[in-house]
């Protein structure tokens, strides 16, 4: 039901840092209808070509800026995941993704007041890396 607001197309990147790439970086659109505290996104799990990334290797961010463990995200308040918005998602991973063409499918799963299940979203799409 959620999955056309999972994974925004030509989002992902490697992501480089002084001069290294240190991993690799997408976005999602929020899997509800509104916005959400950090605290209430319930996971996110990141594979490329069938390989999960380990939970500890993601990082999230609404503004780029602070960046967050899974583990942190559940304490989060003060930062709210806004409809419309992007969550940025970041795995780190020495070297990236290599050049070619990789299946990278995305998994985001939040907490609402009035559902009392969480609502997940998964979108696999197939990137190219240049």
């Amino acid at each position: 039901m959620f999955d056309n607001n999972v994974f925004k197309e030509n989002t992902f990147t490697n992501v480089t840092e002084d001069g290294k790439v240190i991993g690799y970086e997408m976005e999602t659109n929020i899997t509800y209808y509104r916005g959400i505290p950090m605290s209430m996104i319930e996971y996110v799990k990141v594979a490329v070509d069938g390989v999960e990334a380990p939970a500890e290797d993601i990082r999230i961010s609404i503004d780029r800026i602070d960046w967050f463990t899974l583990k942190e995200a559940e304490t989060v308040t003060s930062y709210k995941w806004e409809y419309g918005e992007p969550l940025y998602v970041r795995v780190l991973k020495d070297g990236g993704v290599p050049k070619g063409t990789h299946k990278v499918k995305l998994t985001v799963a939040t907490r609402t007041a009035y559902i009392p299940v969480p609502l997940e979203g998964i979108k696999e799409r197939e990137v190219e890396i240049v």
